[in-house]
């Protein structure tokens, strides 16, 4: 819809910043609120951020509220998706795959919907988060997660070419390498970042992987106390080709807009061509 106004108005983005909990209805209610000012607000394409769908306080309570892709969450997200009309990047559904019986674990599911909402890519985590930084942090996501096994095609959306990626993916920049290369110009990092490190590591990554790209960068996120041993860092932002940052959230919950502008992308393409650059000859090809 922002692609048909007057004038040539280029697309407008969302990005959602969100506290999910463990009330899976509290989530959704919020959530869906978000979409709705977003879509009022003209845009085309709302980002909700890893675990939009719920935060669970431990592992089991996490693998027991989870859901296939075919559930009664991801129905409601796509009925929401055809009242707005609007494109959703759903960037961390807690899944219950096809193996689930025999293997007992999720996967962390970045899932896109068309304004139809049909599920057009789903796009599972290949980076599992296992950190430990002593005395503040511990993370061992693959105790209870799948990997997943693939990287997804960049989607043609209003926006752009979209590759999805999620949180502790931002640390590899092979991926989004990958994904430039298959032709992406939106790269999306939906995320639940911890406060240490995302004080010290979110704005830096996010913007060196829009350099080094040349892609505008797209990062959701969670904020606040999700419960009483978790609290995210928040910051939810949008990155140009360039690097600069062009929109970011305020503390706690809300969104944040931005227009994308592909002229702009491919003239920062031609002035530096990286792409064309690259010595897979000495390093191979990603």
């Amino acid at each position: 819809r922002a692609m048909s106004g007057p004038g040539g108005l280029k697309p407008l983005v969302a990005v959602g910043q969100v506290t999910s909990t463990p009330d899976k209805e509290l989530n959704f209610a919020a959530c869906a609120g978000l979409v709705r000012e977003a879509a009022r607000r003209g845009a085309c394409l709302v980002f909700l951020p890893e675990g939009f769908d719920y935060i669970g306080c431990d592992t089991a309570q996490t693998l027991s509220l989870a859901e296939g892709l075919d559930g009664d969450l991801m129905g409601r997200y796509a009925e929401l998706a055809r009242d707005c009309g609007v494109w959703l990047s759903l960037g961390g559904f807690h899944e219950r795959g096809r193996d689930w019986p025999t293997t007992q674990r999720i996967y962390n599911c970045h899932a896109l919907l068309d304004p139809a909402g049909h599920l057009v890519a789903a796009y599972r985590k290949t980076h599992l988060c296992d950190v430990e930084l002593e005395g503040r942090v511990t993370m061992k996501e693959s105790s209870f997660t799948n990997p997943g096994t693939e990287i997804v095609p960049p989607v043609s959306t209003p926006a752009g070419k979209l590759g999805l990626s999620i949180c502790y993916d931002l640390r590899f920049p092979e991926i989004s390498l990958a994904l430039r290369r298959a032709g992406a110009e939106i790269l999306t990092y939906p995320s639940a970042f911890t406060v240490p490190t995302g004080s010290a590591h979110w704005e830096v990554l996010l913007r060196a992987r829009a350099i080094e790209s040349q892609c505008y960068v797209v990062a959701a996120a969670q904020t606040g106390k999700n419960h009483e041993r978790r609290t995210s860092y928040g910051h939810a932002l949008v990155v140009d080709p360039w690097g600069a940052v062009v929109a970011q959230c305020r503390e706690g919950p809300g969104l944040c807009y931005a227009e994308i502008d592909l002229d702009y992308l491919h003239r920062v393409r031609r002035e530096i061509p990286v792409h064309g650059h690259r010595r897979p000859d000495l390093y191979g090809t990603v």
